[in-house]
């Protein structure tokens, strides 16, 4: 979206600061209404499916049970029947606790912690559609379910222990059934969690949406910008366009070959310094030097700058030869 009008009186850094405001401003709104839509068509009914593994498990832990549950009976004592036709239960005065109830019972804990991270998930993503706010409270949520599903057995262990000296009646008739039944629920916390994750997909799915839009529509509006700004600097005249180009052109090869020389002039530049560096380094190293050594210093110079002078000499050379001469007949 872009302003319309007379384009001479506004600058173009405002007309795009406006046009960009306008732009963002029907963005958002855009977005919003999308999130809103979107979260509202989500209905809970999605963690049907990710629930069936767990459905099954709580089904399976009715069979799982050393009392009498409602409808099905004596479970155990059936099923053992049904394995070994002749085994015949030994009768027990101790007649075990209950607790077909308590899977039951947690597994609608379960569903009501879901129920609940769904509510806060629609609220929370309306506010602020961003994938740290779904995954932080699928997390606190997942937390709650596997924290309780951990500590029954824990629980059931501890009671477990105490009752081993408090009788057969306590133990069996109490501590077993319970300790079974919350192992269960351990393994019913663990096939839950599918749930949970279901839920952050589904939510997930509207925030990558809104980050593909947003991304889409400011390249959109950044391209618009361009191009409206190359138009608005591009000449009418098709000849004054190429003479400004040719002319540009022997400018940037000026500026190349300016560019070539002052790199050289950089490397020698940089060359002679670093000679200096050194010099002055081993002139700071070097031990004081007296008057003295500087006068010896400058007679042996002397006396070399005489002795290459007197080598030109063809005289002296006959001489240094005839010397030589008599040094290897010896």
């Amino acid at each position: 979206m872009f302003l319309k009008g007379n384009k001479k009186d506004v600058s173009t850094d405002n007309v795009a600061h406006i046009s960009e405001l306008i732009s963002k401003n029907g963005m958002e709104e855009e977005v919003e209404n999308f999130v809103t839509r979107s979260v509202h068509d989500i209905k809970f009914t999605v963690i049907i499916k990710p629930a069936i593994i767990s459905l099954v498990a709580l089904v399976i832990s009715f069979f799982i049970d050393l009392s009498y549950v409602p409808i099905l009976g004596d479970v155990s004592i059936n099923i053992g029947k049904y394995l070994f036709p002749s085994w015949k239960p030994t009768p027990s005065p101790v007649v075990p606790f209950t607790f077909w109830w308590l899977p039951v019972l947690v597994y609608v804990l379960f569903i009501f912690l879901a129920w609940l991270a769904y509510n806060k998930l629609k609220i929370e993503l309306v506010r602020t559609p961003a994938s740290e706010t779904i995954d932080r409270i699928i997390t606190s949520y997942t937390s709650v379910v596997d924290s309780i599903s951990t500590a029954l057995p824990l629980i059931g262990a501890a009671i477990l222990l105490i009752s081993i000296r408090l009788g057969e009646a306590i133990f069996v008739g109490l501590s077993v059934p319970f300790e079974i039944k919350s192992l269960i629920i351990l393994a019913l916390g663990k096939l839950f969690e599918p749930v949970l994750d279901q839920l952050s997909v589904e939510f997930q799915s509207i925030v990558n949406h809104v980050t593909n839009f947003k991304e889409r529509y400011y390249s959109k509006i950044q391209i618009d910008s361009s191009n409206n700004l190359l138009n608005k600097l591009s000449p009418i005249d098709s000849n004054k366009n190429v003479e400004i180009s040719e002319k540009a052109i022997e400018n940037l090869n000026k500026f190349n070959l300016l560019l070539e020389r002052t790199t050289k002039l950089s490397v020698v530049l940089n060359s002679n310094l670093s000679l200096i560096n050194q010099l002055y380094e081993k002139m700071n190293s070097a031990a004081d030097i007296s008057n003295e050594k500087m006068e010896q210093l400058k007679s042996l110079a002397n006396s070399i700058t005489q002795a290459t002078d007197s080598l030109k000499d063809e005289k002296a050379i006959t001489g240094l030869k005839h010397l030589e001469a008599i040094v290897n007949k010896k």
